[in-house]
C-alpha cells in the first residue's frame, strides 16, 4: 500500500516514493537510470543515455510553444546514504522505508533522498501530463552528483539545444539560486607499518553530533567528530602513553561527520585521566553539540596491533591542527562562507591511514589556494596526496531574462519578492554554465531540512508550492 498516495501534488509523491523504492547511492546508478529510460519508453518520449547512465528525456512543446526556445528541467538521480545505527537497510539493495509525520515526509532510519528525488519526481510529473503548458522540454537526470558531479560533467553537451535551465537542486522554496561554489576532493594517505604493543585496549566512540551538508552548513556551528576526536586525542597525549590500534570516521566528504571510533593500546596509570580528558571536551562543546557522548569500553591486557607511536603523533597532530570548517567569508556578498573544507572521511584499515576532505570555494583562485596550502601541509607529514572531482563554481550572470521572469511570476504569485542568494555548496548548474555558451540558468526547489543526514525531511506544503510555480513558469516560456 502506498504511505504518500493521499499527498498533493499527488503524481509528483507518486513518482517520489516510486523512486524511494530503488537504490540510488551514488555510484549505484544502474537501477534508478533504467528506470528514467522505462518511463521514457512508457511515454514514448525520445530519450539519450551514456555510460554513465545519465539519462535525458526530451518532449516536444505543446500547442503554441511548438517553435519556443527550449528548456531544461534539471535534477540528479543520486542520494548521499547514511543511516543510524539501529538501521537494517541494506542501501546496496533496498529501498526506503518513507513515511509521512504532519507536513513532513521522513525515512526512517535513513537519509531521506529528496536531494534531489523531488527534482526527479517533479520533472516526471510534468514530462507524463498532457495538460502542463509548456516549451520543448530537456530533462536532465544526471548521475554521481553528491561525490563530485561526475555525471554532469561527463555529459555530452552537443545533444542539447536549451540554453536556459531550472536545476530543481535548491533547499529553500523562498529562494532563488544563482551562483554557487566549485569544489574537488582532497585524498591523503600514509602507509601503516603495523607493530606489536601489549596493554589495555580501549575503544572510544564520539556520537550523538548533528552531522549535515558540508556545503550550506559548514558556518552553521555544528561539529565534525573527526576534529572533536582529534582534541581528545590531543589532549590525551600530554597524560597518557598510547599508541592507536584504529580510527574512523564518516564515510561521505561531503557530510559532517557526526561519529567517530577509535581503539587505543594504553599502558600505565591512565583511566582517571581518561575520564577527566573525556569529560573536559563534552564540557567545552556541549553548547553546539547538546546530545555530544563519549562511549568507553576497555579490555584489559591485550596484545595489540598498532600503527606505532611516531604515526600515532602524527595523526593526533594533523588532527588537532589541521584546517577544517570555513577558511573565509566573501568579501563581497553579506554571509556567504566562500572558502571551506571538511574532513568528512578519517579510517584506518590493515595497511593504510587515509583522511578524505571535500574542499569548496565560489571562487576558482581560492579552491586552488586552498588545495595548495592542503598539499603543503600534508607534505611535512609524508603523506601521498590526491586531488580530483574538481567542478567548477557558478558565477553570478548580471543579466539573466529567465531569472528576472521567475523573480516577476514570484512577485505576482506571493505579492513579495524572493531572496536572491549565492550558496557555499556545488550546483551542477556550474558545469553546465562552464560548457554551453550564453546560458541562463537558476536553481530552485521546496524546503528540504537536514539534508544528507539521518534526519533529512521534505515539506509536503512547500513541494505544492515549487511545482505550482514551476508549472506557471513554464506556461510563461512561450
Amino acid at each position: 500500500m502506498s504511505k504518500l498516495e493521499n499527498l498533493a501534488p499527488h503524481r509528483v509523491f507518486h513518482y517520489f516514493e516510486e523512486l524511494s523504492s530503488i537504490h540510488r547511492g551514488s555510484g549505484d546508478m544502474e537501477a534508478v537510470s533504467q528506470y528514467c529510460v522505462n518511463f521514457a519508453k512508457e511515454h514514448n518520449l525520445k530519450y539519450y543515455t551514456d555510460r554513465l547512465n545519465n539519462v535525458v528525456i526530451f518532449k516536444d512543446g505543446t500547442c503554441g510553444y511548438e517553435n519556443s526556445q527550449p528548456v531544461i528541467l534539471q535534477g540528479h538521480l543520486d542520494m548521499v546514504c547514511q543511516k543510524t545505527e539501529e538501521c537494517s537497510i541494506d542501501f546496496l539493495n533496498d529501498g526506503l522505508d518513507v513515511y509521512v509525520d504532519g507536513d513532513f515526509v521522513k525515512a526512517k532510519g535513513t537519509t531521506l533522498g529528496a536531494d534531489n528525488g523531488i527534482a526527479v519526481s517533479m520533472v516526471l510529473s510534468v514530462l507524463e501530463s498532457d495538460t502542463i503548458a509548456h516549451p520543448p522540454i530537456e530533462a536532465i537526470f544526471t548521475t554521481d552528483e553528491e561525490t563530485g558531479m561526475y555525471g554532469a560533467k561527463a555529459l555530452d553537451m552537443s545533444i542539447l539545444k536549451g540554453k536556459r535551465m531550472i536545476n530543481i537542486d535548491s533547499e529553500e522554496d523562498d529562494c532563488i539560486t544563482v551562483s554557487c561554489a566549485g569544489g574537488s576532493d582532497f585524498r591523503a594517505e600514509k602507509a601503516i607499518e603495523r607493530t606489536t604493543k601489549t596493554g589495555d585496549k580501549v575503544t572510544i566512540t564520539l556520537k550523538g553530533l548533528r552531522g549535515g551538508h558540508s556545503g550550506i552548513e559548514i558556518n552553521s556551528g555544528k561539529l565534525n567528530a573527526n576534529k572533536v576526536m582529534g582534541k581528545a586525542l590531543s589532549s590525551l597525549s600530554d597524560k597518557v602513553d598510547f599508541e592507536i590500534i584504529s580510527i574512523s570516521g564518516g564515510d561521505k566528504p561531503n557530510a559532517i561527520t557526526n561519529r567517530c571510533e577509535v581503539e587505543l593500546c594504553v599502558s600505565g596509570d591512565y583511566e582517571e585521566k581518561l575520564n577527566t580528558v573525556l569529560s573536559n571536551v563534552k564540557v567545552e562543546f556541549v553548547d553546539a553539540e547538546k546530545d555530544l557522548e563519549f562511549e568507553l569500553i576497555i579490555e584489559k591486557n591485550h596484545e595489540c596491533e598498532t600503527i606505532g607511536k611516531e604515526l600515532t603523533k602524527h595523526i593526533t597532530g594533523i588532527l588537532a591542527t589541521t584546517p577544517n570548517g570555513v577558511i573565509e567569508m566573501s568579501k563581497n556578498i553579506e554571509n556567504l562562507v566562500e572558502t571551506s573544507l571538511n574532513l568528512g572521511v578519517l579510517y584506518t584499515d590493515e595497511n593504510n591511514l587515509v583522511l578524505h576532505f571535500a574542499l569548496r570555494s565560489n571562487k576558482k583562485s581560492g579552491l586552488s589556494k586552498l588545495e595548495n596550502d592542503m598539499i603543503e601541509f600534508f607534505r611535512k607529514y609524508d603523506f601521498e596526496i590526491e586531488t580530483f572531482g574538481h567542478y567548477p563554481p557558478w558565477e553570478y550572470r548580471e543579466n539573466s531574462p529567465l531569472r528576472d521572469m521567475y523573480k516577476d511570476l514570484y512577485c505576482e504569485v506571493f505579492k513579495k519578492a524572493p531572496r536572491v542568494e549565492a550558496i557555499h555548496a556545488g550546483l551542477e548548474c556550474g558545469v553546465f554554465a562552464s560548457q554551453v555558451e550564453d546560458f541562463d540558468c537558476i536553481a530552485i526547489g521546496p524546503n528540504i531540512f537536514d539534508a544528507h543526514t539521518v534526519n533529512e525531511r521534505l515539506s509536503i506544503k512547500s513541494t505544492q508550492v515549487v511545482f505550482d510555480i514551476i508549472v506557471k513558469l513554464l506556461a510563461k516560456m512561450q
